[in-house]
């Protein structure tokens, strides 16, 4: 809740990649700039196929590593750390702009399911974002693990977190105008492809699970089951069609969208610790 909205501003309304990340062994944040050193050399190396290059010369990858101090829920959590990747201008003039063409953060935000269980050498971050290219996520993931001796892996979304997401955020009040709440389904075993794009008034949406949620603030797997089932009666009722034995791949609603592969765009800074916190939940669940 202290997040400062100034400087998580970057972090809304981009798509993110998700991973989960076990314990880093011996990350010292008192390091940062050597780390940016030595990962701009990796990067480097690797662009040339593994010709050595020297630590510290001017590369056309600059890597800045930085510490997000506000994006922690509890005591307990580090704070996050932020990876930055730029292309150094070509262009003749030292002031000119470095393009920024990747970003990575490691976060834990109510982490300390994980944190408590494991020894002091070890630092929790298991929640992993990127927004970039695949091929510096990889270089970027290949430093971190053989550096400190973690293991990345792409972080899904099941249909029943995706549900959750839905009734967590449908009921929310909000400043402007919200989008339609929407859900995405994927139909199986037909020859072609099909999806069926389901969209719920916001308005409609809060006064369904108005009716649904017995303790403000709190939220039950019961409470979440009754309020898709509603939905998809209403949508039976309509069109004939269970939804219930199609797939969830995508949900969007005012403040999170969400895609089942492991993609999350926020896009209210009001709400970024609670997004965050149930990622961190899903990240620790795979790691455990």
């Amino acid at each position: 809740e202290n997040v400062d909205p100034q400087k998580t501003a970057f972090l809304l309304r981009k798509a993110w990649t998700l991973y989960s990340v076990t314990p880093l062994y011996r990350f010292h944040r008192a390091r940062l700039r050597d780390y940016a050193r030595l990962l701009s050399a990796f990067i480097a190396a690797e662009k040339q196929k593994g010709l050595a290059v020297e630590v510290g010369v001017e590369l056309d990858v600059k890597v800045v590593v930085s510490s997000l101090a506000d994006l922690r829920g509890s005591e307990q959590d580090q704070a996050a750390v932020l990876v930055q990747l730029s292309l150094r201008s070509q262009a003749s003039s030292r002031n000119s702009e470095d393009k920024l063409v990747w970003s990575g953060w490691f976060c834990s935000v109510y982490g300390d399911d994980l944190s408590e269980n494991v020894p002091e050498d070890f630092t929790c971050l298991p929640l992993f974002l990127t927004h970039g290219a695949e091929s510096y996520t990889s270089m970027v993931g290949s430093w971190f693990q053989k550096t400190f001796d973690c293991c990345f892996r792409r972080l899904a979304i099941s249909p029943l977190n995706l549900s959750w997401m839905v009734a967590m955020w449908a009921g929310c009040k909000l400043d402007r105008a919200a989008s339609a709440v929407e859900l995405v389904f994927s139909v199986p075993r037909l020859s072609q492809p099909l999806d069926i794009s389901y969209a719920i008034h916001p308005e409609d949406a809060k006064a369904l699970w108005d009716t649904i949620q017995k303790t403000p603030g709190e939220i039950t797997q019961e409470e979440v089951d009754v309020f898709m089932d509603c939905l998809y009666a209403h949508f039976h009722r309509h069109f004939k069609i269970h939804l219930s034995a199609a797939k969830l791949v995508k949900i969007s609603t005012a403040v999170v969208s969400a895609h089942c592969d492991g993609i999350v765009k926020i896009l209210q800074s009001q709400y970024l610790p609670g997004a965050l916190m149930l990622l961190t939940e899903l990240a620790i669940s795979q790691i455990q």
